[in-house]
């Protein structure tokens, strides 16, 4: 509501969608064009004072909503910028000066109201003109009596950078270049001073808009898909529609304009419409859905409509013999795509493990560092003792169960060729401590039982036994069990 004096507009601003533009059908060449902007002036008679019917608009009233339309669409935003087609209607409640202005003032200010982002406020100012002979007087924001009774009525309407229109009606011969000058400098200060006023209330556009208002998001889709959306006869977009309650507009250029009040409509209408449209780039990770399985491979389902093959050979790290051992249909995994040639699409899961496995080993912590000594050098740690033999790690308590195999077994590396080792001497390597146990003797001091033909082995067991290096079941000695 915009009052000045006993002037008064009450201004609303209507948000709409692609579909709610203005379709104007002209006899030039372009023949039909549309309007994404609308200014709307009414003037109904109680205004003034008077009675009267309430028909259709009248020349008046097509002339100031023109008027005050011209001086707001310089400011609006790109279609880029706000794809709503928006209409503004300007009831004039009371009228004693310039209505137009009014309305251009209170158009400024519900367009900030309902979050559109203009380049600026605009305001509107009528001048006035009394002059006698070479005597003059300019008059800023007329009244009524001032408008009928004078000799000019010029309106000029802008920010604070610039004037965005202008009208004049003129009753005498003409003006001087020192009067239109003197009138626009006086309209620029009432304009100033307008604004002000404006800026107190509001001075820039609200960030959230209203509940009622839609919400439009626009996606560009690639041509060839435009007919994956909209579908046989319309259906695969009237879907979407009843599903979701959203409007959607779609262009040759492949820019889709989705609106809707409702936030989680929007939402899923735009998730169907990216599922519908989507395009699989190289390099990059999806959830796709197993639909069939081959001997080769597997069929993952990307997109609705979009499939791509995961090759036996990437479903893992280690050999899969049958793809049945790994996948089942309807199986949601995750795949990377690793070339697009034409139609085909070739998929990997084995690149995603040894991606993961990667950044695992990356975020392991790193070893601590040995501290340096007094010295000021630093002393490796020391290696961990191999064992001798790889026996050593689970040694039994006793040597009854011990297998002998005689005959040239390399047990020392360090053994010098043909040198002889005292069995007494020698380490057995069926020891629970590092104490040497005899052959034939029980570790807790018990006599090993010898039975029938023992005897005979012991006396070769304890027989000196020469070794050679490398030797395997060697050269003398019997190599019996």
């Amino acid at each position: 509501m915009f009052t000045r004096g006993q002037t008064q507009a009450l201004v609303a601003v209507t948000l709409g969608t692609a579909n709610d533009v203005q379709r104007l059908d002209t006899i030039d060449e372009a023949g039909e064009s549309t309007k994404s902007f609308m200014l709307h002036y009414n003037f109904p008679p109680f205004s003034v004072g008077e009675t009267g019917r309430m028909t259709g608009t009248g020349r008046r009233e097509i002339g100031h909503g023109a008027l005050a339309e011209r001086a707001i669409t310089a400011v609006l935003p790109t279609a880029d910028e706000s794809p709503y087609s928006i209409r503004i209607v300007s009831d004039i409640l009371e009228s004693n000066g310039s209505s137009s202005m009014a309305s251009v003032c209170g158009a400024s200010l519900a367009l900030y109201d309902s979050g559109i982002a203009l380049k600026g406020a605009v305001a509107g100012v009528a001048m006035g003109l009394v002059k006698e002979g070479d005597d003059y007087a300019i008059l800023t924001d007329i009244a009524g009596a001032e408008d009928h009774y004078g000799d000019m009525d010029f309106k000029v309407a802008g920010t604070r950078k610039g004037i965005t229109a202008l009208q004049m009606d003129i009753k005498i011969g003409g003006l001087t270049r020192e009067i239109l000058e003197q009138a626009m400098a006086q309209a620029k200060r009432g304009r100033l001073f307008l604004l002000d006023k404006m800026d107190a209330v509001l001075d820039g556009p609200r960030t959230e808009r209203s509940a009622y208002a839609p919400r439009i998001e626009t996606v560009m889709i690639p041509t060839d898909k435009i007919r994956d959306l909209i579908g046989k006869g319309g259906a695969t977009i009237r879907g979407i529609i009843e599903q979701t309650g959203a409007k959607i507009d779609v262009d040759d250029s492949g820019k889709v304009s989705v609106a809707s009040s409702d936030a989680e409509g929007l939402k899923k209408a735009l998730e169907i419409i990216g599922n519908l449209t989507a395009v699989p780039e190289i390099g990059k990770v999806y959830l796709g859905k197993v639909v069939r399985l081959a001997e080769f491979g597997a069929f993952v389902e990307l997109f609705p409509g979009t499939d791509g093959l995961l090759h036996i050979s990437e479903i893992a790290e280690h050999r899969v013999k049958e793809v049945k051992d790994e996948l089942r249909e309807g199986d949601q995994v995750m795949v990377k795509v690793l070339a697009i040639e034409g139609n085909r699409i070739k998929l990997s899961r084995k690149a995603l493990i040894r991606e993961q496995k990667a950044k695992l080993a990356q975020s392991a912590p790193a070893a601590e560092a040995p501290e340096p000594v007094e010295g000021g050098t630093e002393e490796a740690p020391p290696a961990p003792a191999r064992p001798r033999h790889e026996f050593d790690e689970r040694q039994p308590r006793t040597n009854q169960s011990t297998i002998l195999i005689e005959g040239g077994e390399d047990f020392d590396d360090d053994d010098e060729e043909g040198e002889e080792i005292d069995e007494e001497n020698e380490p057995n390597f069926n020891r629970a401590d590092g104490t040497p146990v005899p052959v034939g003797q029980v570790v807790g001091g018990a006599p090993r039982p010898v039975g029938a033909g023992g005897a005979g082995a012991a006396k070769d067991n304890n027989r000196r036994r020469r070794r050679r290096r490398g030797g395997r079941g060697g050269q003398g000695g019997g190599g019996g069990r």
